[in-house]
């Protein structure tokens, strides 16, 4: 998925950058600032770049294949962790452990970057310890201010938010993908009885079109891991998805999900509520709108004259939840084995966002008091 490239596009670069800085060489390293774990571990059953299918092969759009989106779309979520988490990793080598200001070039555009850390820094109602801003000097009196990154952290515990606008810190990439707004909000302080979590945010993408119906336009993802089991919920939102060609396009992929990280085995339940919908409702999200709902509905629109045979294949795979081992999806409605039953309980506590609050997602910045800082 073209997603997938430019994360890792950019995560390579923030490697090059950083390890390009010659700012404060001899800084003491016996104190650290920075912290260097900044996201949540998904199992790779619930989280595959690339999706293995699961059970026959057929012509017929199929439950299955919705399952398996759903693991590309959760490894998107994940791999915008990634970036930030190899950002903070790179950021904590250097010992950072005060409020300082530096700058650096960038190896791709050759731009001067310049890098503010500050202290007791106020943002979304909450006073962090610090506060690192990141942005292109060349940039710094457009609209945007030209900021790249922006993180707020406190150390102990862990928690934090960092934003990323991957345009500002490679101002040469031309690529419409560059354009995405990312951000990950980040805690080890304990909520909701996780030992730690992280919320992934992303708007701003390529608008989708009918060349590509599931394209992504935004995305919300919870991730909350206690010992070896990992919760995640959320939605993505694919504005030209259509389905049998029958209906309005607009869908969000709506799950809750929960995976096991020693056995890498995980469950899902999908509800493909349209984009527009206006709801928290767990129960109109995940049931009235199911897969089975949705398709069966669709498919009697789109062929209406279509003997129960006829329908049947496209079917297939539609009840909830879905099962997946480290392969990816393997079949849905039936449970393969007693190992799974804790992640089917896990998932009925757990509920997506409102539909049409992910389809209206924007990530913004905090707005620095002026273009040079």
């Amino acid at each position: 998925m073209k997603n997938l490239k430019i994360l890792f596009a950019v995560l390579f670069l923030m490697g090059i950058f950083f390890t390009s800085c010659k700012k404060d060489e001899n800084t003491t390293k016996t104190e650290n600032i920075v912290p260097a774990n900044f996201k949540v571990d998904i199992p790779s059953s619930i989280s595959q770049k690339s999706f293995n299918k699961g059970g026959d092969d057929n012509d017929t759009l199929q439950g299955g294949e919705i399952y398996e989106h759903l693991t590309n779309f959760i490894a998107v979520g994940e791999n915008a962790a990634d970036i930030v988490q190899e950002i903070m990793g790179a950021i904590s080598k250097y010992g950072l452990n005060k409020a300082m200001t530096f700058s650096f070039d960038g190896d791709d555009d050759e731009k001067t970057k310049n890098v503010v850390i500050v202290e007791n820094s106020d943002f979304e109602g909450v006073t962090w310890e610090y506060q690192l801003t990141i942005t292109d000097a060349g940039s710094e009196s457009d609209t945007d201010q030209g900021i790249g990154m922006q993180v707020f952290w406190n150390r102990s515990p862990v928690k934090g938010i960092a934003i990323l606008a991957p345009e500002n810190i490679n101002t040469a990439d031309t690529d419409a993908w560059a354009q995405a707004m990312f951000r990950i909000d980040y805690s080890e302080a304990g909520e909701n009885s996780y030992e730690k979590q992280m919320t992934v945010y992303i708007s701003d993408l390529p608008i989708p079109t009918s060349n590509a119906p599931y394209g992504m336009a935004t995305l919300k993802m919870f991730a909350g891991k206690t010992g070896e089991i990992v919760d995640v919920y959320g939605n993505s939102n694919h504005p030209a998805a259509l389905f049998f060609n029958a209906g309005n396009s607009g869908f969000n992929w709506a799950f809750v999900a929960s995976g096991n990280e020693t056995k890498n085995i995980g469950v899902a339940e999908v509800g493909l509520p349209a984009s527009n919908l206006d709801t928290d409702s767990r129960t109109k999200i995940l049931k009235d709108n199911s897969i089975y709902n949705v398709f069966n509905t669709l498919i009697k629109e789109a062929y209406p004259e279509a003997t129960d045979s006829i329908i049947a294949p496209y079917l297939k795979n539609t009840n909830a939840p879905g099962y997946f081992k480290s392969s990816g999806f393997m079949s849905a409605g039936v449970s393969p084995s007693t190992d799974y039953e804790i992640l089917e309980a896990n998932i009925e506590n757990l509920t997506p966002y409102n539909p049409i609050q992910i389809s209206n997602l924007k990530v913004e910045f905090k707005k620095l008091e002026n273009a040079s800082k």
